[in-house]
This record gives structure tokens, sequence and C-alpha cells, in this order.
């Protein structure tokens, strides 16, 4: 029998390998960090090959040290979502950079067509709002300016992916042209009702549909890994796009259920069940995981500063020196400072979709120093996941289901306890860190685990998830309501 899952977590900043036990633990990790090219302002790409290379040079790293491949029950994968890659059918090779979620450069076009009134049409198929942040543009964009691309595309002679499909079709040799339901609900292109590519969309975004992968459930049979490649011929068994494979690592598999990852940015995603709640508050629709053909819907907000904050403190502040300095000076700084730091530096995301917003700090006096920088910046994160709550728990009231009770938190920034501390204090509500804050890669595991019999059954899986420590608001509920209070009332002067 074998003993571990390999996960593949190929994310933004680097792609790691992480074997996972029975018991749902990491036995071993390898990292390799990943290259960004940025060709223009607000473009950016990355090397698909890179991306492959890596992925090879990690797994086979978490491989050594005594542990066979024939000991590895299957692969899950899990992904950078909405990351474009397109390449030649026949050759594996791509015909451009891969664009990345972070891309900007089909802002213009996402705007004509809003001009043009078409986003109520692709929100009511997708979920999802009309912003470059889809991959559907951008593959648009790759078609439009590719020399010979759209030709050899009409002619099925390309194809197009997310970075899970892109990796499949390497790891099979090519064998199997596949995705998932939650990468494809990620593209502006998959009808979350129907569970179809959608031809009127595929339409509006002059998308031809010989080049979409095949759409299967998030535990399904996606293809076999070569065996000269790792050194068995080991199956593909479990994808899912990173935020919603941390919603399994999570185990947020009940409506109300909610977790969120605190990572470059910050994911919110809250499970609404088999009801697809369709958002009055510009949040996303989105697929949760798709498992045994039921499809079960979440809400989604996304936060574009998160932990990158603390990197902006560390690099160009030079406030810290190590991110976890935040800590201890955000504990130190005077408590009554009314700094307020509204960190949109690449605009603001959910609720507010302001890409043009610009980051400012507010209501600084003479005794303002570091720590009270630092601790405003810690505290920006808090306030916006309050905004994300906020407006998931209207949208789930209008449509009569629970609104989230707790928050269950992962990433890098949730180690630090001041942090997650002041989150339970301005959200009003326990804040519960697990025990393995692995999540995402966790997740990725879980799905292949359940389709190969390694895991049982979604049920069996919540039972693996722990608490490692809750955090029970301890602020009063005046001095709460007043903090959060000015926080809006700045979000509407960077706004305005």
């Amino acid at each position: 029998m074998a003993d571990y899952i390999l996960s593949i977590d190929q994310g933004t900043t680097s792609t790691r390998a992480l074997l996972f036990d029975k018991s749902g633990s990491p036995m071993r990790v390898r990292q390799k960090e990943l290259r960004q090219i940025f060709p223009k302002d607000g473009w950016v790409e990355h090397d698909a090959e890179e991306i492959w290379a890596a992925t090879l040079e990690v797994c086979r790293g978490v491989l050594t040290s005594g542990t066979a491949a024939a000991n590895i029950a299957a692969i899950g994968i899990t992904n950078q979502r909405e990351t474009t890659v397109l390449w030649d059918r026949a050759t594996a090779t791509p015909v451009h950079n891969a664009i990345v979620w972070q891309d900007r450069r089909t802002a213009g076009f996402c705007a004509k067509l809003k001009e043009e009134g078409k986003e109520p049409l692709v929100q009511a198929k997708t979920g999802l709002l009309l912003d470059p942040y889809f991959s559907g543009t951008k593959l648009r964009w790759l078609l439009d300016n590719v020399e010979g691309a759209r030709a050899k595309a009409e002619k099925g002679e390309l194809c197009f992916g997310t970075i899970d499909s892109w990796l499949i079709y390497k790891l099979t040799g090519g064998k199997r042209h596949v995705t998932d339901a939650t990468n494809a609900s990620r593209t502006l292109l998959f009808n979350i009702e129907t569970n179809e590519w959608d031809e009127e969309l595929l339409k509006l975004l002059d998308v031809p549909r010989a080049i979409l992968p095949e759409v299967l459930d998030c535990c399904a049979d996606f293809g076999t890994a070569e065996k000269e490649l790792l050194g068995a011929a080991i199956p593909v068994a479990g994808v899912a796009g990173d935020q919603q494979a941390a919603t399994v690592g999570q185990a947020c598999f009940e409506p109300g259920l909610m977790k969120s990852t605190y990572g470059t940015g910050c994911f919110a995603v809250l499970n609404t069940g088999t009801q697809r709640v369709e958002s009055r508050n510009r949040l996303l629709g989105t697929i949760a995981y798709r498992i045994g053909g039921e499809t079960t819907y979440a809400l989604e907000g996304s936060i574009f500063m998160a932990g990158a904050i603390v990197q902006w403190l560390r690099d160009e502040m030079k406030l810290i020196d190590s991110s976890q300095e935040s800590e201890a000076m955000a504990r130190d700084a005077n408590p009554a400072s009314g700094a307020v730091l509204v960190p949109a530096f690449t605009g603001l995301g959910a609720p507010y979709w302001e890409p043009d917003a610009r980051a400012a700090l507010f209501g600084m006096t003479r005794d303002t120093g570091a720590k009270e920088v630092v601790r405003a910046a810690l505290e920006s994160v808090s306030y916006q996941t309050r905004d994300l709550m906020d407006a998931m728990g209207a949208d789930m009231k209008a449509a009569g289901l629970t609104s989230p009770q707790a928050l269950r938190v992962d990433g890098g920034m949730v180690a630090n306890n001041w942090f997650t501390q002041n989150l339970a204090d301005i959200l009003g509500r326990p804040v519960e860190r697990p025990e393995i804050t692995e999540t995402t890669a966790l997740g990725a595991a879980y799905l292949a685990g359940m389709q190969t019999g390694f895991y049982g059954d979604m049920a069996d899986v919540a039972k693996h998830w722990r608490c490692e420590r809750a955090f029970s608001p301890e602020m009063a509920e005046t001095e709460r309501s007043e903090r959060y209070g000015r926080w809006q009332g700045y979000v509407k002067r960077v706004i305005g």
C-alpha cells in the first residue's frame, strides 16, 4: 500500500511539492522560487517552461531520501488561478510567456465591454465581473498579438490552459488536455450554471472552442504521469485552483463555513452549498468544488494587498528587517494612534473594485512613528477582511442563508498572533487557526486521496481538521465601530 500523496502547489512566487501522509500531515517539502517578468508597466508574465522545470525539480526533490515513487498513491495539483498559457499541441511548446493573473494589459478591452453593457450577461453566466484578472481576456490578447496564433487556434493546433492544464499536459506526455471545474470557472468562458463552456461567451471574447480543455470534477482521472519523469507511473487524481483547494484543506464543506488565506493578497471564500448566491455587493460567485458530479458554490472576495504590505514595510519603507518583527512592533505601538493605512497600491479589490485608487496614510500626528505605521499596515488587512465579511453576510442574508459565524484562516500572516487577534477584534467573530496551515497543498492532496481511496469521503476529511488556536474578540463594540467607521471614511476619500 502507498503511504503518501504528492501535492504540487504551483503559486505566483514559487513552486512547491509536498508529501502528505494518511493523517493529512506534511512529511516533506521542496520549494523553488519563480522569476517574475515585467515587460511593461502593469504587465506580469511567467515563463511556462520554467514553471514546468521547477515542478519536475521539486517533485523529484521530495522523492529522494528513501521515498520511492512507487510509494505515492496519487498526485494532486493546485495552482495560481487565471494565469494563462497557450501552447502548441504537437510540440508542447508555449507560443508566448504565460500571462499572470495580476496582469492588467486587457483593462481597456474590459472597460469597452462594460461600456457596451456586457457585464450583467457575464456575471449571470460566470459569477465574475469584467476585469483583467480573469483568463478569458488574456487568452484573447494572446490570440490577437502572437503572430499566427489565431490561425493555428482555429485549426485546433494550439491548446489553452491555466497552469493546472499545462502541468498535466507535460506530466502525461501530451496525452491529456484537461482542467477542473474550479479553474474553468475563473476564465470568463465557463457557465457555472450549466457547467459547460458557453458559446455566447466564446463568441463575445472571440475564442475558438477547439483550444479549450475538457472540464472534469475536482476528484477525477486526469491522466497518469509518465514513468520516466518521476520513477513510476503515478495517477493525477485531484485538481483545484489555489483558493478552492484551501477551502477543501480547511474542510469548509458546509454552507456558511468561510476561510481566508493571507498570502501576497487575501482571498476569502464562503461556502454557499448547492445554492448559487448572486452577489449584490460586488463579490464573485464561483465554484467551490465539484465532486461526484455535484457542484458546490461559493462567494469569494479578493484583497490585493495582505502579506505584500508587510513586504512593503520591509523592502521599500525599511521599517522592519523581517516580517516576524511586525508582531512586536504592532504590539508596542501607541493603541490610541489614529493612523490608518488604505493600501491601494494596485487599486482596491472587493467589494470596491477600484483599479485606479492609490494608497494613502491618514491620521498621522507628530508622535506617529515606525511602530504606529506598522500597526496601521496590519490593521488595514483586518479592515479589508471586515469589508468582505460584511458584504458576504449581506448577500447570504438576502439569499435566506446563514451568515458566517467564524473565520478559518491560513497563510503566512496568521503566524502573527497580534494580527490574528486584531482580526478577531475587528470582525467581532472568532478566528480559528488550524494545526496544519499548509491548507492549499493539503486540499489538493485531499482531492487526489478521495479519488483514489487514500482518504475517505468529505465527512472523513472533515474529521482531520483540527484547530490549533481560536482567537475570540476582546475589543469593545463601541471601539470596534469607531475604528471601522474611521476606515470606511478614509476609503471613501481614496476612491473619491
